[in-house]
C-alpha cells in the first residue's frame, strides 16, 4: 500500500457520504473503487455521481471485496455497530462517522473487533484532524495558556425540526447531544481528557429525545467545562479555553476554526489564521489523510483520534444521557 493508490469503500450514499466523496478528490493518492447501499438503485446513482466502479446493493458485497483497503462508514449512528462490525469481521479497515456508535458498550464492541482482528480502526472526527485545531493543541500543549482550567464550547442548529425528522426520531438515535454535543464533548475531551464527574440538565420532546442539553463536567485537578448543543436554537458555535497564563477564544466553528485568538497575560492577542494551502475550512479530506498515513504506516490506530479517546466520549455521552434521562428503543448499555 505504500506505492499504490489507498483505495476506498463508502457504505451509505446519503449527503455527508457525498461530502466525503468529494473531498477525496483533493487527495491524488486515493480513489474510490466501490459504494454499497441497502438496495441497487441508490448505490447506482451515487456510482454514476462519482464515477466509481461498482456498486453494491447490499452491505456484504462490500465487505467481501478484497480490493478494498478501507471503508467509510457514513450510515445513521444506529447502525454503526452493525456496519463496521460486518466490514471488520470481513478484514476490512474502518472509518466510522461520528457518534462512533449509540453507546459506549457499543464502541467498545468494534474497538474489539478491531483488535482482535489487527484491523484499522477511526471514528471520522475530522475536527481532531482539523489543521487548525491541530495548531491550537499544540500551543495548548505546549503551555501557551499555562494549565488549563476551564473550557466552553456549544453547537446548536435553529431548527425547528418537524417530529417526523430523523433528528427528532428515538430510533434513529435522535436528539442534540450525538449529533451536536458530540463535537463539544470531544473538544473539551481533546483538551483535558475523560471528566470525573458529569452535571447535566435537558429539556426533552414529546418524542423523548432531547431538544438542549446543557452539561458541566469536572476534573480532579478542579478544571471545569460548559457544553452545550441544541436543534432548536442556533448558537455562536464558539469555543473558549482558559488557563492559568491566558486564554484562547474561536469565535466561530470551533470545530472547524478558519482562526482563533491567543490572549496571554502582558502580552498583546496573538491572531492565528487558517493556511490557504490547507484548503476549504470544511473539507473532510485531513481525516482521509490521516487514515491512509497510519495504513501505509502499518498501523492499526491513529494517534490523533486514538481509540481510547473514542471510548472515553461515548462514556462521557452516556453519562450525559443518564442523567437527563434518554434512552432509545431497544437499546443495551
Amino acid at each position: 500500500m505504500t506505492e499504490q493508490k489507498v483505495r476506498w469503500g463508502i457504505l451509505a450514499t446519503g449527503g455527508i457520504a457525498a461530502t466525503f466523496a468529494a473531498d477525496l478528490v483533493d487527495l491524488p493518492d486515493a480513489e474510490v473503487v466501490a459504494v454499497a447501499s441497502r438496495s441497487p438503485e441508490p448505490a447506482k446513482a451515487f456510482a454514476e455521481r462519482f464515477g466509481i466502479p461498482r456498486a453494491y446493493g447490499d452491505w456484504e458485497s462490500l465487505a467481501a471485496d478484497e480490493e478494498v483497503d478501507v471503508v467509510y462508514v457514513a450510515t445513521p449512528h444506529t447502525a454503526h455497530r452493525a456496519a463496521a462490525g460486518l466490514m471488520l469481521r470481513a478484514g476490512r479497515n474502518v472509518l466510522c462517522e461520528k457518534p462512533f456508535t449509540l453507546n459506549a458498550r457499543e464502541a467498545a464492541e468494534l474497538v474489539a473487533l478491531a483488535r482482535d482482528g489487527g484491523r484499522f480502526l477511526m471514528e471520522a472526527m475530522w475536527m481532531y484532524c482539523h489543521p487548525m485545531v491541530r495548531r491550537l493543541k499544540a500551543l495548548v500543549d505546549d503551555g501557551a495558556v499555562g494549565e488549563v482550567r476551564s473550557v466552553q464550547a456549544d453547537f446548536g442548529l435553529t431548527g425547528p425540526f418537524p417530529s417526523s425528522h430523523r433528528l427528532r426520531d428515538p430510533a434513529l438515535g435522535g436528539g442534540a447531544l450525538l449529533d451536536l454535543g458530540v463535537y463539544p464533548v470531544s473538544f473539551t475531551q481533546l483538551l483535558l481528557g475523560e471528566p470525573a464527574d458529569v452535571v447535566a440538565q435537558a429539556t426533552l420532546s414529546e418524542e423523548g429525545v432531547d431538544l438542549q442539553t446543557g452539561a458541566l463536567l469536572s476534573w480532579d485537578n478542579g478544571a471545569l467545562a460548559s457544553v452545550h448543543c441544541s436543534i432548536v436554537g442556533g448558537t455562536a458555535t464558539s469555543a473558549s479555553i482558559t488557563g492559568s497564563a491566558g486564554r484562547i477564544d474561536i469565535p466561530y466553528g470551533f470545530f472547524f476554526p478558519d482562526r482563533f485568538v491567543l490572549h496571554r497575560d502582558g502580552r498583546d492577542a496573538e491572531e492565528f489564521t487558517a493556511d490557504p494551502a490547507d484548503g476549504p475550512r470544511d473539507s473532510l479530506k485531513h481525516e482521509a489523510a490521516e487514515v491512509m498515513r497510519a495504513l501505509r504506516a502499518g498501523e492499526t490506530e491513529s494517534p490523533l483520534v486514538p481509540l481510547e479517546g473514542t471510548l472515553a466520549v461515548m462514556r462521557t455521552l452516556d453519562a450525559i444521557r443518564d442523567r437527563v434521562g434518554v434512552r432509545y428503543p431497544g437499546e443495551v448499555r
